[in-house]
């Protein structure tokens, strides 16, 4: 079996086109188009219904996937055996985790596993916690670090840290005034003051909203964006506040002067950082060392399970 018409196959379903599909594999689309044509070839059958948009697969196709994918796992299972029962470093590492998230862990990580293992091979893909979850849930990468809670499907979910959400606000505004920095206020003290907001369907989205409604408020939103990052600054100097994960406020060093924070009273929503992989995939040794060492930068227990 050719791999890469999976990989191809796998790049259309999830851009919904030939041409979105191309540009993310950094082919042409005829190229692309006649890999595909040839598989069908082969096959027998077509993969993709083409009177869909987006492109959907046949029934053939999903079968087709189904088995690939399959075999690609037990394939790539074997390799990792192999190289391990050898005592070998080399390998790849494929990891999802969203940008803030990276942008927090990945400096503290790195560079120590890079010096274990110069020889592994990182692929980072830096996407939301949702489509994260999916993709490793699919087989599109190996480890996935998200803030998410655990589900009743093909994954292990392994607990890192609790996360608690504060209220951060200007210095500069009214409610910073009030309150001294830390300490535990109601949202509804906030019910006056401008939020910049994260996107609807993210987790400090949801639980922001859920508080919301339950203390029947409806402050104004200045923005919504899906990059935390640019939501921070744009709270500081907008004299705004937002809902931000305490853990990226502390290693924010940057945000210590110009903003406060406060536990929320009556918040029984909260964020939770996990590991997610499949159930069925065998965690190489670099694997198993890369989320040690997540685990002892956050200063967390290390709770791997060991394989079956």
């Amino acid at each position: 079996m050719n791999f890469k018409h999976y990989e191809y196959v796998s790049a259309v379903v999830r851009e919904g086109s030939i041409t979105a599909a191309s540009k993310k594999l950094y082919i042409s689309q005829p190229a692309l188009s006649q890999a595909i044509k040839q598989l069908e070839q082969d096959l027998g059958v077509p993969v993709f219904d083409r009177s869909t948009d987006p492109l959907s697969l046949t029934f053939a196709g999903e079968k087709y996937m189904s088995a690939a994918k399959h075999m690609l796992d037990i394939e790539t299972d074997l390799r990792a055996e192999i190289a391990e029962s050898k005592k070998q470093v080399h390998g790849r590492l494929r990891l999802g985790i969203p940008n803030q998230r990276g942008a927090v862990l990945l400096p503290l990580v790195l560079p120590e596993f890079i010096e274990r293992y110069p020889f592994v091979k990182i692929e980072l893909f830096e996407h939301g916690s949702a489509t994260t979850e999916r993709m490793v849930a699919e087989g599109d990468c190996d480890l996935a670090l998200i803030t998410t809670s655990p589900k009743p499907n093909n994954l292990n979910y392994v607990l890192i840290e609790n996360e608690q959400v504060v209220l951060m606000a200007a210095r500069s505004t009214e409610l910073a005034q009030r309150f001294e920095p830390g300490r535990s206020i109601s949202i509804s003290e906030a019910k006056n003051e401008k939020f910049v907001s994260m996107q609807p369907g993210h987790s400090v989205r949801i639980i922001q909203d859920r508080l919301f409604e339950l203390h029947h408020i409806s402050p104004r939103i200045l923005l919504e964006t899906n990059n935390m990052e640019a939501a921070k600054y744009i709270t500081v100097h907008c004299n705004a506040m937002m809902l931000y994960p305490y853990v990226y406020f502390k290693n924010s060093h940057d945000l210590q002067y110009r903003v406060q924070c406060h536990p929320l009273l009556n918040n029984d929503m909260e964020r939770h950082f996990y590991l997610a992989f499949r159930k069925d995939m065998h965690l190489t040794q670099y694997m198993r060392d890369f989320v040690r060492l997540c685990c002892e930068k956050l200063n967390v227990p290390y709770t791997l399970p060991e394989d079956e």
